[in-house]
């Protein structure tokens, strides 16, 4: 299964990753300099968050085109239950 990010989508994971690369850039920066612990917390958890969303928004659109495929027709062999396995691995590797 080949993921296609495009246009919107493309963009919104994009922004999601680019900032969650400001903000362990931030996390670094903190901790070289000695912050506060409740502040390198909250700040690594944000950096989490925003790749979490961008893995979920990922995962979003490999469903939907899993599902625009097979209504389609268009399958590439693969067994319905091996595809749905895998999208359930990915899934949870998020969990």
């Amino acid at each position: 299964m080949e993921l296609e990010l495009e246009g919107a989508d493309l963009k919104a994971v994009l922004n999601r990753l680019r900032r969650a690369q400001g903000q362990i850039s931030g996390v670094i920066r903190m901790i070289e300099e000695g912050r506060d612990c409740e502040d390198v917390v909250t700040q690594l958890a944000a950096a989490s968050r925003a790749l979490d969303r961008a893995g979920f928004a990922i995962i979003a659109t490999g469903l939907q085109q899993c599902v625009t495929d097979m209504e389609a027709g268009r399958e590439n062999g693969e067994d319905p239950e091996a595809m749905r396995a895998r999208l359930e691995k990915l899934f949870l590797s998020l969990a």
